[in-house]
């Protein structure tokens, strides 16, 4: 069986004319096409990471990841399976092309002139989605906690039990993902381990890690509905901001994830260490929950 090809992009828009958003397509002399920006994944690198690079690389532009889109799968040539993820990004600094091998030409079109132009229809979906989304007024990027060791061999309070030197190293991987992103706000749980995983992106931005109980595991079990309450008010809040970080707890994000989504399934939300969601809001409508 032929290893599948895993590879990321994005959706690039800009604000254009009359407020109609324009995307950028790029050309790609080897194939004489027009396509959406889009790389292959470079070893472990996580799908989100390879999709900001890419489309950096192609396009000159950094893409802050606002809202995850459905993947593409098709078969290469040869018969080998290829599978791109894709994020609807929002175009901040401007560059010139990176990537000159692959891309020589870009083009930014209004969204019915990219779907003409594009070369490849399993793309016009993507375009045909992002054409029906409201204006999307803030992303909330969720992450939990990074690796901290078992809670049985640590001696002291819980509170206080740090990150492991796996735990230490997913924090960098957490924070080459979501610097990119570019945070207003950094906010996490009250254990250690939660403010510990943002400290990197910290550094990285500039930004202070601010500690909020609302988003940590309450000691009692019945105290959760009252705690997840709490927490999404709080996120109503981060939401004025534009792009928030949160830190939180494993005990926490699924069941606060499926009373945003009303979706009575929890499991669906489990998420792992070090791994986390983009929550996309159009004033106060939930757009949609997206692994990143």
């Amino acid at each position: 069986m032929l290893e599948p090809v895993l590879a990321a992009g994005g959706v690039l828009y800009r604000p254009g004319a009359g407020g109609m958003p324009e995307v950028c397509l790029v050309h790609r002399p080897r194939y004489d096409d027009w396509s959406l920006p889009k790389g292959t994944r470079a070893g472990d690198e996580p799908a989100l990471a390879t999709a900001v690079r890419e489309v950096t690389e192609e396009t000159g532009v950094v893409g802050i990841p606002e809202f995850g889109l459905p993947d593409v799968a098709y078969r290469l040539p040869g018969g080998r399976p290829k599978t791109v993820r894709f994020w609807l990004m929002r175009a901040a600094d401007d560059g010139p092309i990176q990537d000159t091998d692959e891309v020589d030409q870009l083009v930014w079109l209004p969204l019915p002139e990219a779907v003409e132009r594009i070369s490849y229809p399993d793309e016009r979906p993507l375009l045909d989605l992002v054409a029906c989304l409201p204006p999307i007024t803030s992303v909330v990027a969720l992450v939990r906690h990074a690796h901290a060791g078992e809670r049985k061999d640590w001696d002291g309070p819980d509170s206080l039990r740090p990150l492991s030197p796996h735990g230490v190293t997913q924090s960098a991987r957490i924070a080459a993902r979501l610097a990119t992103f570019r945070p207003k706000r950094l906010i996490a749980a009250t254990p250690a381990r939660c403010a510990q995983t943002l400290r990197p992106l910290s550094a990285a931005t500039g930004l202070p890690v601010v500690a909020d109980s609302a988003f940590s595991e309450p000691d009692d079990a019945a105290d959760l509905p009252g705690r997840l309450a709490a927490a999404r008010a709080q996120l109503a809040e981060a939401r004025t901001l534009g792009r928030v970080v949160v830190c939180s707890q494993g005990k926490v994000i699924p069941p606060l994830l499926a009373s945003l989504d009303q979706n009575p399934d929890v499991s669906v939300h489990h998420t792992r260490k070090g791994a986390g969601w983009l929550l996309t809001w159009s004033g106060e409508k939930l757009l949609g929950l997206s692994r990143w």
